[in-house]
């Protein structure tokens, strides 16, 4: 059954390695949770690759972007006869009837664009098609669903934010839309996710988070906001981290930590219809679930979303139908 996966931090793993003398690994094969040889086992017809950037973390983050962005496109080439970058929703159909795998560039921070929205342009000529508006930190656009308590002690990982977009990041999804660049909420406060329910007109994702109502952490939607994405036509990802899945992950046998990853499926389908269901596993931003270790482990999810009720066809919408309806509408 054919994968597509709206997140992961693949290329930041090699970047930040690389700047550390750490590793000469590349997208062909590697130990990492992401590579193509491990995408082609699991099926894979298309990954979003984010250039992960740590606001707060780094002195430059459009610099950072940047030079993330030529490693994405550097290591692509070394390996065109598996997978192409794609711009649309035709490239992504070129390249499935070609036997490629698809790479969908994204960013995961919007302060790379530095409050321009010319550098917002500049991204987008560039082949960027979804950003993730916040991480961790507020920035020019808006809040992450991150309270400053948990910041300061690592503590209140449920506690919400209600504080919403800045004008320019009104302004910033705006542009986003006009131009064919998906915006995503995954990380975003709440005050910012109805923001951007209030001020677009398109469908918009969460590329990587879960359901709130399974496990209550501020990373995940709470129903309110699944059956909202679901109304708009959006979709929200599976993330496979154990902290957002379940506090008793650690606990758990395999199929254990299937069913409940299987369960997060079933309850933001059962808020916002099956169609809101996607994939977003964060490989390599997050430790490995023993479950789903690296993306050749993606097809076990199957059965365990059978379990749940699903049927064939259904899952073949929660593993790439929901998103790549999506694209077509958004990636003219």
């Amino acid at each position: 059954m054919n994968i597509v996966d709206m997140h992961c931090d693949t290329i930041g793993r090699f970047y930040f390695s690389g700047e550390k003398g750490e590793t000469k690994e590349g997208l062909l094969e590697n130990s990492f949770q992401v590579d193509l040889k491990k995408m082609k086992k699991g099926e894979y017809l298309l990954q979003n690759f984010a250039m992960f950037v740590p606001f707060g973390e780094v002195e430059d983050p459009f610099k950072t972007a940047m030079e993330m962005i030529d490693l994405y496109y550097c290591e692509l080439e070394k390996n065109s006869s598996l997978i192409a970058p794609v711009f649309s929703f035709r490239d992504i159909m070129k390249n499935r009837e070609a036997g490629k795998m698809s790479a969908l560039l994204t960013i995961e921070e919007g302060e790379t664009v530095l409050g321009k929205l010319s550098y917002l342009r500049d991204f987008y000529r560039l082949g960027v098609r979804m950003i993730a508006l916040t991480w961790n930190f507020a920035n020019q656009i808006g809040c992450p669903n991150m309270h400053p308590e948990c910041e300061k002690t690592g503590k209140g990982i449920e506690l919400r934010t209600e504080k919403g977009l800045t004008p320019f990041g009104i302004e910033m999804i705006q542009e986003m839309e006009r131009l064919g660049m998906i915006v995503d909420v995954s990380h975003l406060s709440d005050g910012g996710f109805w923001d951007v329910y209030r001020h677009t007109e398109k469908p918009f994702v969460a590329s990587h988070s879960n359901a709130a109502s399974v496990q209550n952490v501020c990373r995940n939607l709470t129903d309110e906001m699944i059956k909202a994405l679901g109304e708009r036509g959006g979709v929200c990802g599976l993330n496979y981290c154990m902290d957002f899945l379940t506090w008793e992950a650690k606990k758990m046998d395999t199929e254990q930590l299937l069913g409940v990853m299987a369960e997060h499926v079933r309850h933001t389908a059962d808020i916002g219809g099956v169609e809101v269901c996607a994939l977003g596993g964060d490989m390599d931003g997050i430790d490995p679930n023993p479950a789903i270790p690296d993306v050749s482990f993606v097809q076990r999810l199957v059965p365990a979303l059978k379990k749940k009720g699903f049927h064939e066809s259904e899952i073949e919408k929660i593993f790439s139908g929901n998103v790549l309806r999506v694209y077509q509408e958004i990636l003219k």
